[in-house]
Protein backbone atom coordinates (compact mmCIF):
# COMPACT_ATOMS: atom_id res chain seq x y z
CA UNK A 1 0.00 0.00 0.00
CA UNK A 2 1.00 3.53 -0.65
CA UNK A 3 1.26 6.46 1.52
CA UNK A 4 -1.56 8.16 -0.52
CA UNK A 5 -3.80 5.31 0.06
CA UNK A 6 -3.58 5.56 3.93
CA UNK A 7 -3.43 9.73 3.71
CA UNK A 8 -7.03 9.17 1.68
CA UNK A 9 -8.34 7.03 4.71
CA UNK A 10 -7.38 9.50 7.40
CA UNK A 11 -6.96 12.71 5.81
CA UNK A 12 -4.80 15.43 5.10
CA UNK A 13 -5.61 17.47 8.18
CA UNK A 14 -1.88 18.29 9.28
CA UNK A 15 -1.34 20.53 12.78
CA UNK A 16 1.32 23.34 12.32
CA UNK A 17 2.92 25.54 14.46
CA UNK A 18 5.30 28.96 13.88
CA UNK A 19 8.73 28.79 15.52
CA UNK A 20 8.29 31.93 17.44
CA UNK A 21 5.25 30.16 18.97
CA UNK A 22 6.18 29.18 22.75
CA UNK A 23 7.06 25.77 23.80
CA UNK A 24 4.15 25.35 26.56
CA UNK A 25 1.74 27.06 23.49
CA UNK A 26 2.72 23.99 21.60
CA UNK A 27 2.80 21.24 24.14
CA UNK A 28 -0.90 22.69 25.22
CA UNK A 29 -2.26 22.24 21.12
CA UNK A 30 -0.51 18.72 21.16
CA UNK A 31 -2.76 18.35 24.16
CA UNK A 32 -6.00 19.07 22.99
CA UNK A 33 -5.67 18.09 19.65
CA UNK A 34 -4.41 14.76 20.62
CA UNK A 35 -1.65 14.59 18.48
CA UNK A 36 2.25 13.39 19.29
CA UNK A 37 3.87 15.87 17.02
CA UNK A 38 3.20 19.35 14.75
CA UNK A 39 5.08 20.44 11.65
CA UNK A 40 6.76 23.71 12.16
CA UNK A 41 6.28 26.11 9.37
CA UNK A 42 7.16 29.35 8.22
CA UNK A 43 4.90 30.89 5.68
CA UNK A 44 4.63 27.75 3.44
CA UNK A 45 7.64 26.18 4.18
CA UNK A 46 8.33 23.42 6.37
CA UNK A 47 11.30 24.41 9.06
CA UNK A 48 10.84 21.80 11.63
CA UNK A 49 8.94 19.58 13.67
CA UNK A 50 7.90 18.79 17.07
CA UNK A 51 7.02 15.71 19.25
CA UNK A 52 6.09 15.28 22.82
CA UNK A 53 9.46 13.83 23.47
CA UNK A 54 11.08 17.65 22.63
CA UNK A 55 8.81 19.09 25.24
CA UNK A 56 9.80 17.13 27.72
CA UNK A 57 13.46 16.84 27.01
CA UNK A 58 13.54 20.69 26.55
CA UNK A 59 11.57 20.53 30.44
CA UNK A 60 13.63 18.04 31.78
CA UNK A 61 16.75 20.08 30.81
CA UNK A 62 15.50 23.72 31.39
CA UNK A 63 12.92 23.35 33.85
CA UNK A 64 9.43 24.97 33.96
CA UNK A 65 11.22 28.49 32.43
CA UNK A 66 11.18 26.35 29.15
CA UNK A 67 7.55 26.56 28.56
CA UNK A 68 7.67 30.38 27.50
CA UNK A 69 10.43 29.84 25.01
CA UNK A 70 10.07 29.79 21.23
CA UNK A 71 9.54 25.84 20.18
CA UNK A 72 12.13 26.81 17.22
CA UNK A 73 14.99 25.89 20.04
CA UNK A 74 13.69 22.23 20.30
CA UNK A 75 12.42 21.23 17.01
CA UNK A 76 14.05 18.85 15.03
CA UNK A 77 15.23 21.06 12.60
CA UNK A 78 16.62 18.53 9.96
CA UNK A 79 13.12 16.84 9.05
CA UNK A 80 12.99 13.25 7.32
CA UNK A 81 9.70 13.73 4.68
CA UNK A 82 7.47 10.66 2.93
CA UNK A 83 5.98 11.10 -0.51
CA UNK A 84 2.63 10.04 -1.21
CA UNK A 85 4.08 7.16 -3.82
CA UNK A 86 6.39 5.43 -1.24
CA UNK A 87 5.16 2.33 0.08
CA UNK A 88 4.33 1.14 4.02
CA UNK A 89 6.92 -0.89 4.23
CA UNK A 90 10.00 1.36 3.19
CA UNK A 91 8.40 4.09 5.77
CA UNK A 92 8.62 1.44 8.16
CA UNK A 93 11.97 0.88 7.34
CA UNK A 94 12.81 4.50 7.33
CA UNK A 95 11.31 5.15 10.63
CA UNK A 96 12.32 2.32 12.41
CA UNK A 97 15.92 2.84 11.31
CA UNK A 98 15.80 7.00 12.54
CA UNK A 99 14.12 5.96 15.55
CA UNK A 100 10.73 8.76 14.13
CA UNK A 101 7.47 8.74 14.84
CA UNK A 102 6.14 11.36 12.36
CA UNK A 103 7.10 11.55 9.06
CA UNK A 104 5.56 14.75 7.16
CA UNK A 105 4.08 14.06 3.10
CA UNK A 106 5.35 16.12 1.10
CA UNK A 107 3.23 16.35 -2.80
CA UNK A 108 5.11 19.00 -5.41
CA UNK A 109 6.91 20.23 -2.22
CA UNK A 110 4.05 21.30 -0.31
CA UNK A 111 2.56 19.53 2.84
CA UNK A 112 0.07 16.92 1.69
CA UNK A 113 -0.65 15.28 5.37
CA UNK A 114 1.13 13.47 8.05
CA UNK A 115 1.45 9.54 8.83
CA UNK A 116 2.50 8.44 12.26
CA UNK A 117 3.92 4.78 12.77
CA UNK A 118 0.40 3.89 13.84
CA UNK A 119 -0.75 4.33 11.07
CA UNK A 120 1.77 2.08 9.47
CA UNK A 121 1.63 -0.23 11.90
CA UNK A 122 -2.55 -0.18 11.88
CA UNK A 123 -2.32 -1.28 8.31
CA UNK A 124 -0.10 -3.59 8.77
CA UNK A 125 -2.09 -5.37 10.92
CA UNK A 126 -5.39 -4.85 8.71
CA UNK A 127 -3.19 -6.40 6.13
CA UNK A 128 -2.43 -9.51 7.67
CA UNK A 129 -6.01 -9.93 9.10
CA UNK A 130 -7.23 -9.66 6.11
CA UNK A 131 -4.56 -12.21 4.29
CA UNK A 132 -5.68 -15.02 6.72
CA UNK A 133 -9.58 -14.12 7.25
CA UNK A 134 -9.08 -15.09 3.03
CA UNK A 135 -6.77 -18.09 4.22
CA UNK A 136 -9.35 -19.35 6.21
CA UNK A 137 -12.34 -18.69 4.25
CA UNK A 138 -9.80 -20.57 1.01
CA UNK A 139 -9.59 -23.36 3.51
CA UNK A 140 -13.58 -23.90 4.80
CA UNK A 141 -14.63 -23.67 1.22
CA UNK A 142 -12.23 -26.74 0.91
Amino acid sequence: MLVSQILKGKGDLVFTAGPGETVGAVAALLHSRKVGAMIVVEGESVVGIVSERDIVRMVAENGAGALGKPVSICMTRDVVFATPDETVDSLLSRMTDRRIRHLPVLRDGRLAGIVSIGDLVKHKIDEVEAEANGLKAYIAAG
